[in-house]
């Protein structure tokens, strides 16, 4: 669909971006803080590369005042970050710490008092590892009360200061790459293991969200889900079915869940044929029916173009942390669908494709199943920054990717869908997971390296400029 003009971004629309505690905060053993299933994740030699660990990462924890009149500065509206379960109650199901709920109760009213709503994220991939070692952690149905309980102290804390919540960040990516691909914590490769976690953390989801409009809680929440949506190779028959049931077991099997709770047809009846359903027991359809999101979060970087792939064809292969363009290797699920290149796409060093029609796609196909509002809760560009002998970074290639998804967004407005904010990833430079400090995605360059924390200092780079016009315009001037 082509529009001869663009329909205006909405007066409240949120310009934000976006954080997880673990990549951005450190101070990992102070105040009273447990240890995370990734504070243990780490020191696994292999797991991550060259072995950073988010120790230190930026110091968030220490700096977040530094962080925030950034943020003040480039006339931010919304900043997304999340809090640190084992901050909270560092047992996940024992004590209350009050010093850990302080950090949150200065973050957030500092973001208040420089206009800057708080988007906050209730779990972003830090379960404590002592539910971990207790009842396996997704694993065991105990989480549902543990989670809800340490929601609800966060709801009747920020009631009134936080208007927007997201209950689970990436579930379909925490889970995959915890329970099936060892990627993650803790590390298992067993799919049937993977879709009870997977069912289990679904009733939190919606056992949380249900607990926050029983409450009354001001504002509105919803999942953050990472979505990538998927094209055949070509228009062969085989490949468009492979196309259809990436989307049914890796996109509709986790949102259909949020918004209808229910599980697609074709996805469950593969599971039960294979003997690996997750096991349902008596209420878990009534609660996840109950647990319907205000809005869906949407975490977009990439589409997903596929190819059949016969019963005793590929499986999960290799991914690329290195950075080092070409690594990542072809993957799949046998009988299902194959991982294949776009050859209309650009590629990131991390071998991720460049696509912002994707998210205009993503988008329509989110608003014409689900119809809910839908808000951006991450989209940005992994890539290698030089900082300058001046201290500028010049960063076009960011500005670039940014300017054509936002372009997107307002394509995707004109076109009828509800958008209710863009937060990028990130705010400033942060661990990136399995990838190091090297993939870069802040607006704020943070100098340190793998294994030199430097000082720490902050940069302004290029796109940190523009983004800040974006926002003074209200997404007029790209």
């Amino acid at each position: 669909m082509y529009h001869k003009e663009r329909d205006s971004f909405p007066k409240d629309f949120l310009w934000g971006s976006a954080s997880a505690a673990y990549q951005v905060e450190g101070a990992a053993s102070e105040d009273g803080k447990g240890e995370s299933v990734w504070d243990r994740f780490v020191q696994i030699p292999g797991k991550t590369f060259k072995g950073t660990t988010g120790e230190v990462a930026v110091d968030h924890y220490h700096r977040y005042k530094e962080d925030v009149q950034l943020m003040a500065e480039q006339g931010l509206k919304a900043y997304r970050f999340s809090v640190a379960w084992t901050r909270i109650i560092p047992d996940g199901d024992g004590e209350v710490n009050e010093k850990g709920l302080e950090f949150y109760d200065n973050l957030i009213d500092e973001l208040i008092e420089h206009n800057i709503e708080p988007v906050l994220t209730l779990y972003h991939w830090d379960i404590p590892q002592a539910l971990q070692d207790k009842y396996g952690g997704w694993e065991g149905r105990q989480v549902i009360q543990d989670f809800t309980r340490y929601a609800e102290i966060l709801f009747k804390r920020y009631n009134g200061k936080v208007k927007y919540w997201v209950s689970l960040n990436e579930q379909n990516i925490f889970i995959t790459l915890g329970y099936s691909m060892a990627a993650h914590p803790p590390g298992v490769t067993d799919t049937k293991r993977m879709l009870q976690a997977n069912h289990i953390a679904s009733l939190a989801n919606a056992a949380v969200i249900k607990r926050f409009k029983e409450l009354d809680i001001r504002g509105k929440i919803g999942p953050s889900f990472a979505y990538g949506p998927t094209y055949a190779i070509d228009s062969h028959p085989e490949n468009q079915m492979a196309a259809q049931n990436n989307e049914e077991f890796n996109a509709h099997y986790w949102m259909d869940v949020y918004v209808n709770g229910r599980y697609p047809t074709v996805a469950w009846k593969h599971y039960e044929r294979l003997g690996i359903a997750p096991e349902v027991e008596p209420g878990d359809e009534e609660l996840l029916k109950a647990g319907k999101p205000d809005f869906m979060g949407l975490n977009y970087y990439q589409t997903n173009t596929v190819a059949a792939n016969p019963l005793d064809g590929v499986g999960f292969g290799k991914m690329n942390t290195s950075g080092k363009k070409g690594t990542s290797e072809e993957s799949g699920t046998p009988g299902l669908y194959k991982s294949t290149q776009n050859p209309y796409v650009e590629r990131t060093d991390w071998d991720w494709d460049i696509d912002p029609t994707g998210l205009r796609i993503a988008m329509r196909r989110i608003n014409s199943r689900y119809n809910l509002p839908i808000l951006i809760t991450e989209n940005g560009l992994g890539a290698y920054d030089t900082l300058e002998e001046d201290g500028t970074i010049h960063d076009t290639y960011r500005i670039d990717f940014i300017k054509k998804h936002i372009e997107a967004i307002q394509d995707a407005i004109t076109d009828g869908v509800d958008v209710m904010g863009y937060c990028t990833w990130s705010y400033t430079d942060l661990l990136s997971w399995l990838n190091g400090y090297q993939k870069r995605y802040g607006f704020v360059y943070v100098d340190r390296e793998e294994l030199d924390e430097k000082e720490l200092k902050r940069y302004k780079k290029d796109s940190y400029h523009w983004y800040k016009k974006v926002i003074e315009t209200n997404g007029e001037e790209l």
